[in-house]
């Protein structure tokens, strides 16, 4: 299975992170191929840079995506937004399951995966068969969530998944 987690702090090597590639490790996918959003530079600016293309690839190539961002000002990051907007509204993610991850402060953002990233997702052609999942950027290493949810949602994502 083909794996990506999409991180869309603009700190590289994050909780956000950290979070996504224990979600796919709770799932039993693996070690993800990552793309950190905050590496690709200007060229996420405008339209035809490589390494955008190259990691609009990696994800269009993917069985399933992993979408992490941390919640800033009650949504996700800008800088996801603006990886996001490189994808053909519709038809961009067709055929990949995207999987909606946020970390927040404090449970009352709880709801800004489902309400606010997963409609994106869903707008470029991804199936987002489960909930969103958000996670409490201080206790996700020992509260179980990940846990709990992963092995609630992978009948779900693996009887999507070739």
């Amino acid at each position: 299975m083909n794996v990506v987690a999409v991180i869309g702090n603009p700190k590289a090597a994050s909780r956000t992170r950290d979070a996504a590639e224990k979600l796919v490790d709770a799932l039993g996918y693996g070690a993800p191929d990552v793309v950190e959003v905050s590496q690709l530079g200007p060229g996420l600016l405008g339209w035809g840079d490589d390494k955008v293309l190259e990691a609009k690839r990696l994800v269009q190539e993917a069985d399933v995506v992993v979408v992490a961002s941390p919640t800033f000002k009650a949504t996700y990051t800008g800088l996801l937004k603006t990886f996001i907007d490189q994808f053909e509204t519709g038809t961009g993610l067709t055929g990949t399951v995207a999987l909606p991850l946020m970390l927040g402060a404090g449970p009352h953002h709880a709801m800004a995966p489902e309400f606010l990233l997963k409609p994106v997702l869903v707008e470029l052609g991804a199936t987002c068969p489960t909930n969103g999942l958000y996670l409490l950027d201080s206790t996700y290493l020992d509260d179980g969530a990940t846990q709990s949810w992963a092995e609630r949602w992978r009948p779900t994502i693996d009887a999507l998944v070739p």
